[in-house]
């Protein structure tokens, strides 16, 4: 990539695809909101918040209010629900915005009460209260969810209004057995029916993950939160397994999820390492053999993490070429004594799928997650915002 040291190329047709199959599941009668906090999982806020609305997504959710902010600038007209923590000093930026609230403390209740009073606003404010039903984060015991909501329901003349009841597993991706999240499933019903004896209208329920969408249709309810999956990935081997043990009359690899993310580099240089040499800091890596090593420009600065050092790989010419000595700030070193050819500003694949004259090879987000005992999650997440994004 021109000009470039470090990039990202995101495919739409993955993104596209990955959207589209989740609208066939859950049908026309729920909403879908795929999850692009954390900078859509690393793969840019803005573009990929507009391939899923393209290809049938409903609403976003973020976790913060900048976030929302940088859609509306966008021009990104389509409902953004905020799961996250807003500031006190906040709350009048998210009616303005015209932003969903998740709600679980009376303070903030009392603030946005006090805005509603002040007659800056002409529309209600639309709220999602969050019951605890067994993750223990944000959220308001089931016992006080009453109390709770007609305390909203009472404090500002109609100005508040809540729309949605809402909640989050806590053990229904890293596991087979998933009778802890029917446990919240039943506790989360009980919710709603609390409510509506109480005779408190609350339009929506949702409380369905990447992992609860794919595996239980009665997780579906009013939407569903896709995260991780809108992106390509499982949520985990287990949700994998799951799946394919439930559909074994159809093809296990039925539900094809596509992964959009590939990071890329380019050589910097191409040296010989003489046989008995260090390479790096620390003189932790030291050659067994005349090396010929490929040095990379990124490092962990950059989201390339300082355990991959003499650990992972990288493919070059469709080829891996192992890591060695310490990944450096903006920096690290490859073997490719092996790879014929290897020049400089040749390209390099950190993570994503490489095919070269024949050559092909994949590392995974699993794998490279495998590397450093971490989440396909994390490592996507963890590439410097700054790295341009590029839709291909």
């Amino acid at each position: 990539m021109k000009n470039l040291l470090t990039w990202v190329e995101v495919s739409r047709d993955a993104l596209a695809h990955n959207i589209k199959i989740f609208r066939d599941k859950v049908g026309p009668d729920v909403l879908l909101c795929p999850c692009v906090k954390a900078n859509a999982y690393g793969h840019g806020l803005v573009e990929t918040s507009k391939i899923f609305l393209e290809n049938g997504a409903d609403w976003l959710a973020v976790n913060a209010l900048y976030e929302a902010e940088i859609l509306r600038k966008a021009g990104i007209n389509a409902p953004i629900y905020v799961m996250g923590y807003t500031l006190m000093e906040d709350l009048a930026k998210a009616w303005e915005l015209d932003v969903r609230l998740v709600i679980y403390d009376r303070e903030t209740v009392a603030k946005l009460a006090e805005l509603a009073s002040s007659g800056r606003f002409e529309k209600p404010i639309n709220l999602h209260i969050k019951v605890e039903t067994g993750n223990n984060r944000q959220g308001v015991h089931v016992e006080d969810l009453v109390d709770f909501a007609k305390y909203i329901s009472d404090s500002a003349d109609g100005k508040l209004r809540i729309e949605g009841l809402a909640t989050h597993f806590a053990n229904i991706e890293d596991t087979t057995d998933h009778s802890y999240a029917f446990e919240q499933l039943e506790k989360f019903k009980k919710a709603g029916e609390m409510l509506k004896e109480a005779g408190i209208d609350v339009p929506m329920m949702h409380c369905g993950n990447s992992a609860a969408t794919i595996l239980y249709p009665e997780t579906h309810l009013s939407m569903v939160r896709v995260g991780i999956s809108a992106y390509g990935m499982w949520p985990s081997p287990e949700t994998r397994v799951s799946y394919q043990n439930s559909h074994k009359d159809v093809d296990a690899n039925g539900f094809e999820l596509r992964p959009a993310f590939t990071w890329k580099s380019v050589v910097a240089q191409v040296k010989t390492v003489q046989k008995g040499d260090f390479i790096g800091y620390g003189c932790t890596c030291r050659t067994t053999r005349d090396t010929k090593i490929a040095v990379i420009p990124v490092g962990y600065y950059d989201g390339y993490d300082r355990r991959l050092s003499s650990t992972a790989h990288v493919l070059i010419h469709g080829q891996r070429a192992k890591v060695l000595g310490r990944v450096c700030m903006n920096i690290f070193m490859a073997d490719v004594s092996d790879i014929p050819q290897v020049s400089v500003e040749d390209e390099v694949i950190l993570m994503g799928e490489a095919e070269f004259e024949g050559n092909s090879d994949q590392i995974s987000a699993e794998q490279f997650a495998g590397w450093i005992g971490t989440i396909n999650y994390e490592v996507t997440t963890r590439v410097n915002e700054r790295i341009p994004r590029i839709v291909v």
